[in-house]
């Protein structure tokens, strides 16, 4: 449900510490946010923030709830997922989906420490983390920044490319081959179009991990292979002899369409 447009009481003790003096642009895009949270201040104070910035906000307590939601057709832009549901976990979610074909970008919402969370999250198609407790403000600006990424303006460069057969809008994060539509998540359409843009070139893991998913410094991480090989299953027409991803040993990669 959308939240209430009443400013919540500021001297009320809130996991997150509310900044409320960001009004919404009435000439900014109206996106649809779900947020994915059984902790009821926090998701009222997320509510509450985000509605004064323009969104339109839907609230999910349990996992179920939130994949009712998809599976209806609701139209989210932006989903911010907790790990710690109760029903079952924000991974969980995550994974179904994914599973479903569901390419709507998804920041995880993380305790402090729990570096593995962030991984399994990359792991199965998390587009962004955000560590409790947090400063919306930053949650907002990571919230722009994945919209930014999924939902380009039309002025943006390189909106199509075609690889083979297979026709690439990154404008509207969509594929197909002929009329058969090619479910990529929105973090695998990322790396291609980073690899893409930087076709002809070695791009390393480390490349990636920075300008693609945001994490700085040297992490040891299967998280892009999986990314890589499941981007070749869509895009190779063979996959003991890759055509377009070539990997370099010992460096990272090199798109050569």
């Amino acid at each position: 449900m959308t939240a209430p447009c009443s400013v919540p009481n500021l001297q009320k003790e809130f996991p997150v510490h509310l900044s409320l003096d960001v009004m919404p642009t009435p000439s900014a895009p109206v996106y649809h946010l779900l947020i994915v949270e059984d902790d009821a201040d926090v998701a009222q104070a997320l509510q509450d923030f985000f509605t004064l910035q323009g969104y339109q906000v839907t609230h999910a307590a349990q996992g179920a709830q939130a994949l009712d939601l998809v599976k209806n057709g609701r139209p989210f832009d932006v989903v911010l997922l907790d790990i710690m549901l109760p029903d079952q976990s924000g991974f969980e979610v995550l994974r179904a989906l994914r599973q479903q074909g569901c390419a709507v970008p998804v920041l995880v919402l993380t305790g402090r420490g729990e570096r593995e969370h962030l991984l399994q999250g990359f792991d199965l198609g998390a587009d962004d983390y955000i560590v409790k407790p947090f400063d919306p403000d930053e949650v907002a600006a990571r919230v722009r920044a994945v919209l930014q990424r999924t939902q380009p303006p039309d002025r943006t460069p390189m909106q199509c490319y075609r690889i083979g057969d297979l026709e690439i809008n990154f404008s509207t994060y969509e594929a197909y081959r002929g009329n058969e539509r090619v479910n990529f998540t929105a973090m695998e359409l990322n790396v291609l179009h980073y690899l893409i843009h930087h076709r002809g070139q070695v791009v390393t893991r480390r490349q990636l991990l920075r300008d693609v998913w945001h994490i700085e410094g040297d992490v040891e991480t299967r998280t892009i292979d999986r990314h890589i090989a499941s981007i070749r299953k869509k895009i190779e027409p063979d996959l003991r002899q890759p055509r377009y991803i070539e990997t370099v040993y010992g460096k990272g990669y090199r798109f050569k369409g």
